[in-house]
């Protein structure tokens, strides 16, 4: 067996770092600068031919410049990323946020239209709406429940289908947890795409993280993370990633280096050292998760659970989808309370070990409001179609032992007082 067979678990505990390269230190020190030196004028020259893309370079691999452009540290990290999607390469950003933005604003132009899926994360609504629009660009909103001939009418409907030129979908959809067929977006993509016309398929993968989905089997060309979740792990950086094949990715990097969205030494090395745990932190957070969501099915003040492992309860049509999909029930949920915003607020102020902040994906459980909170700028009348009540309340489930975290959602239950109906006349 070669060291490139082993699974991504092993690989993350030093694929693509050589001791012997930094004094043999057993983990990749931090190569905290901001510049590197030329062995000779004429490597510059041609380490610069290749950040630019000009030919000639055929088959070179390119040295280190300057930390906005590529780092030792990013370098490694971003071999390692690729791995658990079996992708080509990879690119670490800032944020998921600047992975989003840099993926849209490399590959959309004026003119062009944008479909995606509904719901999406507040952040990244927002920039859909607000900036891409600014730019000239079209964008087509689809949800769950619209199948592949649903959406073509939708897009024929508009008089843009030939403008097509990306289809952007966030599956699991946050905080619904509702799936989009990346296969059918695929074959979208296909029909619509031109000889000199191609139609990206992106996904945002944030809530399964690299290890229970792998869009990249399923059709799509970019997968894209907010590295802070899963990735990271323990609420102490900020990151995003995209994955996919060299051609694609390049396209990107170029985009990052003139963005400046690239990620930073000390970070990567953080999410160097989070990779590592990546997957008993994920199957322990999934298995609280199944026993939270059980619990919460049975409780008398709770309307609905939306969880991946009741999915043939909610949306039996979906089924098919996630079982060729999805390698696990992931460990995001959200559920209505009894009530409204009062009695959601109520159990969010009652909690005494779960957090109560945004973000997911980290090593201790959190709870929040999407109404108000991610979701806050969403249009009213659009959450209301999406089932984003002032009832619901989304839950990162973390690796705690889970019958602490069910003690903790039953007291804070109990604290909701379901105003009794008057009795009809």
């Amino acid at each position: 067996m070669k060291k490139s067979d082993f699974s991504p678990e092993t690989q993350m505990l030093g694929y693509a770092y050589n001791p012997e390269l930094s004094e043999g230190a057993v983990k990749c020190p931090v190569f905290q600068t901001s510049t590197f030196v030329f062995k000779n004028a004429e490597e510059g020259k041609a380490f610069f031919e290749m950040a630019h893309g000009k030919p000639g370079h055929e088959g070179e691999t390119i040295g280190l410049i300057y930390s906005r452009i590529n780092n030792p540290d990013m370098e490694i990290l971003e071999e390692r990323l690729k791995l658990w999607d079996r992708g080509e390469a990879a690119a670490a950003f800032s944020s998921g946020m600047s992975a989003i933005a840099t993926t849209f604003m490399t590959f959309l132009s004026p003119g062009d239209v944008l479909l995606y899926s509904n719901p999406l994360y507040g952040g990244t609504h927002k920039f859909v709406h607000h900036i891409l629009t600014h730019f000239g660009i079209e964008v087509i909103g689809f949800n769950a429940e619209h199948d592949q001939k649903q959406i073509e009418e939708m897009l024929e409907e508009t008089g843009h289908a030939k403008k097509l030129k990306m289809i952007f979908m966030e599956t699991p959809a946050n905080p619904t947890n509702d799936i989009i067929d990346i296969e059918m977006c695929s074959r979208i993509a296909a029909k619509y795409a031109k000889d000199d016309r191609k139609i990206y398929v992106a996904v945002d993968n944030t809530y399964m993280g690299p290890l229970w989905q792998h869009p990249l089997k399923h059709g799509a060309d970019i997968v894209l993370y907010s590295a802070t979740k899963y990735i990271g792990g323990h609420s102490d950086v900020i990151a995003g990633a995209a994955v996919g094949s060299k051609v694609v990715i390049g396209k990107i990097k170029k985009t990052r280096t003139f963005f400046g969205t690239i990620i930073d030494p000390n970070t990567s090395w953080l999410l160097m050292r989070s990779l590592e745990t990546l997957k008993i932190r994920m199957e322990t957070a999934a298995l609280n998760a199944e026993k939270i969501a059980a619990y919460l099915i049975k409780h008398s003040k709770v309307e609905k659970v939306y969880y991946l492992g009741f999915i043939e309860k909610n949306n039996p049509e979906q089924s098919a989808i996630f079982k060729k999909q999805y390698l696990s029930n992931g460990a995001m949920l959200s559920f209505d309370v009894m009530g409204g915003e009062k009695e959601a607020f109520t159990f969010l102020n009652s909690l005494k070990h779960i957090k109560l902040a945004v973000s997911l994906g980290g090593t201790e459980s959190l709870a929040e409001h999407p109404s108000t909170m991610t979701h806050s700028d969403v249009p009213v009348e659009e959450k209301e179609a999406l089932h984003i009540s002032d009832k619901m309340i989304r839950l990162s489930v973390g690796i705690e032992n889970y019958n602490d975290l069910i003690w903790d959602i039953e007291q804070a239950l109990e604290k909701i007082v379901i105003p009794k109906r008057e009795k009809a006349m």
